[in-house]
């Protein structure tokens, strides 16, 4: 199982990796927080450790901790603009509830 790129978030995260101007990808993880228990992080990515996997989406390299791939296996990341404001949002198939303000989620 992988997970998939939007081409708007392909480019925001090339874009970001050329202003920063070192880096290999995104690393997208999870931890536990929020009002459902699960929250998504995102970091940039200088390598892949031993406990890494790495997929490619649209020439785009994302990189997940293997342990938790399980929560994220299947997804697909945007980048959405919306206002003043902008942010990655998943379209996850492992999330079975989300709280009402979209930063946390629960599964089974």
């Amino acid at each position: 199982m992988s997970i998939t790129l939007t081409q708007s978030a392909a480019e925001h995260i090339r874009n970001s990796i050329a202003r920063r101007g070192k880096g290999m990808g995104l690393r997208v993880g999870i931890k536990k927080v929020g009002c459902s228990g699960l929250a998504y992080t995102f970091d940039f990515a200088d390598t892949v450790g031993e406990n890494d996997v790495a997929f490619e989406s649209l020439d785009t390299r994302i990189v997940v901790d293997k342990d938790q791939l399980r929560y994220l296996a299947g997804s697909t990341l945007d980048y959405q603009k919306s206002g003043l404001g902008a942010a990655f949002k998943f379209q996850n198939p492992n999330a079975r509830s989300e709280c009402g303000c979209g930063e946390s989620f629960s599964v089974e």
